[in-house]
């Protein structure tokens, strides 16, 4: 029996609930601890006496790490599989958050969020991947979404622990239990989350372990078949996003990925900043910067159900339209509490909830024995956008005419965005749903 078969047969089993769920909660504390710097910012400004610029140095060399981790431990996944790296992210980056709660200086602190943004790095991509390989096709892009709502969740439930717990434990004690909790939920993914079937497979070499993991899926199975490698792939993880078979796909993803993670990280750094010096108070301040990411988990779960329904191409580009108009909205309403919340939360589900659907549309684009580095190296090339934008806000807040003008110069990578997805629709795209495409040829192939 094939995998694909194995799947789709049934409906979701619980053992597929549970690698999902080990999978959303991994991406959550990935989230929780991503964003929590952020959240901190004024604290730690505060007991450093810190000019705002500077701290574009602490973001970047996060950023830079979770790039870092991106390039390195996407094709490391494919090569040595999905569940071994988790762990080892999973291991690296609860170390480095502990670790940067000890520094005394940004110096200090900007080599540890490095440290920690590699580990990071290396989680997300893999997650996403092992999520998708383990969904049916008619619900991949729902449930792959939802994985990755963790991520979002993990910034909305970032923001609302500090501010209740900054004021009793300080920036580093918060820091500290960001690390402690997934460090504590390492032996849990040891004993619980089974290593990619689609990996096991491609492998060839593990047919017991394979057998093993489809009957905690289907009891009656005897045989998994192995997978075969698509005409004209390459034995390389990284020359397969080259071919000519994925080549254009990849640039316009990687394109979209750089505009879209821009934006979001110029808003998740820099817009409890603003919100603080629009006179809102340190707890006000990071409720409403809680609204992106809320608004990201709302609009993931609507986005993926779409995707699954239609073009995955308009849906996404029709996203990111609308995050671009509150985005354009958003400078006017600043000292508006209740219509700041709400267009800081459409600003969400259009920015962070397509670039979650962007990533179950990059699982589902590329073969097997290139999945994990597809994930991985489109999130590395949109950490260069990430980079720029938390780099780069302070820079762009202090220079613009007014805080409107701001944001809405934050707004033109979401329009392009959306034009970048209408154009890999009509390059590469099959025109129906993601769970109808993920049965039909391959691109470039019809």
């Amino acid at each position: 029996m094939e995998i694909s078969a194995l799947m789709n047969r049934r409906g979701i089993t619980p053992f597929q609930w549970r690698v999902i769920a080990l999978c959303f909660l991994i991406v959550t504390l990935d989230g929780f601890d991503t964003a929590a710097i952020g959240y901190l910012a004024p604290a730690i400004r505060s007991e450093w006496a810190m000019a705002t610029t500077s701290l574009g140095t602490v973001f970047g060399a996060g950023l830079g790490g979770l790039m870092l981790g991106c390039f390195v431990f996407g094709p490391l996944a494919d090569r040595i599989g999905r569940k071994r790296v988790l762990i080892l992210s999973v291991i690296l980056f609860s170390l480095g958050s502990i670790a940067s709660a000890y520094v005394n200086s940004p110096t200090e602190l900007a080599v540890l969020r490095f440290v920690t943004g590699i580990g990071l790095g290396g989680a997300m991509p893999n997650a996403i991947t092992l999520s998708s390989e383990y969904c049916a096709e008619r619900m991949r892009s729902l449930l792959v979404t939802a994985t990755f709502c963790g991520f979002t969740l993990g910034f909305a439930i970032g923001g609302e622990i500090v501010a209740q717990t900054l004021p009793h434990i300080g920036w580093r004690g918060v820091l500290i239990a960001g690390g402690v909790v997934p460090i504590a939920f390492v032996p849990v993914l040891m004993r619980w989350l089974p290593e990619s079937m689609r990996y096991l497979a491609a492998r060839g070499d593990r047919a017991d372990q394979l057998l093993e993991i489809a009957r905690h899926i289907d009891p009656q199975v005897t045989r998994i078949d192995p997978e075969v490698t698509p005409v004209g792939q390459t034995n390389s993880a990284v020359g397969g996003l080259f071919t000519r078979r994925y080549i254009m796909g990849t640039l316009l993803l990687w394109a979209t990925y750089f505009c879209t993670l821009c934006a979001f990280y110029l808003l998740t750094s820099w817009l409890p900043l603003v919100v603080k010096d629009s006179g809102y108070t340190l707890s006000e301040a990071a409720r409403i910067g809680a609204m992106l990411p809320l608004g990201g988990t709302v609009g993931a779960v609507m986005i993926g159900f779409a995707m699954d329904r239609t073009s995955p191409y308009r849906v996404l580009a029709a996203s990111y339209v609308m995050a671009g108009i509150a985005l354009c909205v958003l400078g006017a309403v600043t000292h508006q509490s209740g219509w700041l919340m709400f267009v800081v939360f459409l600003a969400g589900f259009g920015i962070a909830g397509s670039q979650t659907g962007a990533n179950a549309l990059t699982a589902a684009y590329y073969p097997t024995a290139s999945r994990a580095t597809g994930v991985a190296w489109a999130l590395g090339v949109g950490r260069l956008g990430s980079i720029l934008g938390s780099s780069l806000g302070g820079v762009l807040i202090a220079s613009a005419s007014s805080t409107a003008q701001a944001f809405q110069i934050v707004a033109i990578p979401a329009f392009l965005a959306a034009a970048l997805m209408l154009v890999m629709r009509r390059r590469v795209g099959r025109g129906g749903s993601l769970a109808a495409a993920a049965t039909q040829p391959a691109p470039g192939t019809v």
